[in-house]
């Protein structure tokens, strides 16, 4: 059984920023993200104009394509929390920053400890490495026996990649100026080149 990909809110803001929701949902599927993620989306469009437009899609009433997960606390989602991040829960949803990767893996990993299959939309390399060790922690649990699911990690580049191969990018000039577009608003992202975007095996 699979659950919503969860979505870590600088690839979020970023793809809703330039109207590609319609891409994300392609690739992806319905969508969910923690409520701290779903904050972070508004604040950011509140105070940087770039990402002006990203709180008007996630407003729109009609849209059944993201699920909030409550960050309330559990059991379960305090023990991860703890585990990943070295401090008790509520200490650290006092402390923003990185808050939203923080949630988006630990509500994978009880996602997963409950024996579902999830994808999980993170950028951040701080953020992927961790996910990357809860994944070969949650491979360790299953070679054991234990009846777990697994994470699954995906990131900017990765969709992009599906996208093309699910032919909602008609061409490689289409390519670039969508990917121009997204590296406006995160210079965190290589330079095309440096990318197989543009690869002929991606385009054949």
């Amino acid at each position: 059984m699979s659950h919503r990909p969860i979505i870590d809110a600088g690839p979020g803001l970023n793809f809703l920023s330039i109207d590609q929701e319609r891409l994300l949902i392609g690739v992806l599927g319905k969508l969910s993200a923690p409520e701290a993620v779903q904050s972070e989306v508004f604040d950011k469009s509140r105070q940087d104009e770039r990402f002006r437009a990203a709180a008007g899609v996630r407003r729109k009433p009609a849209l059944e394509w993201m699920r909030i997960l409550s960050d309330d606390q559990t059991p379960e989602l305090a023990a991860v929390i703890q585990r990943i991040s070295h401090q008790p829960m509520a200490e650290r949803l006092k402390r923003p920053k990185d808050l939203g990767e923080v949630m988006v893996i630990a509500h994978a990993v009880v996602i997963a400890e409950a024996g579902q299959k999830v994808t999980v939309l993170i950028d951040d390399g701080e953020g992927a490495r961790t996910a990357t060790s809860e994944i070969n922690r949650l491979e360790r649990l299953r070679r054991s026996g234990r009846p777990v699911g697994s994470i699954t990690l995906v990131s900017t580049l990765a969709i992009l990649e599906r996208a093309v191969q699910k032919k909602y990018v008609p061409g490689k000039a289409d390519m670039r100026q969508l990917y121009r577009r997204l590296r406006e608003l995160d210079d965190g992202l290589p330079p095309i080149e440096a990318t197989r975007l543009l690869s002929s095996d991606l385009w054949p």
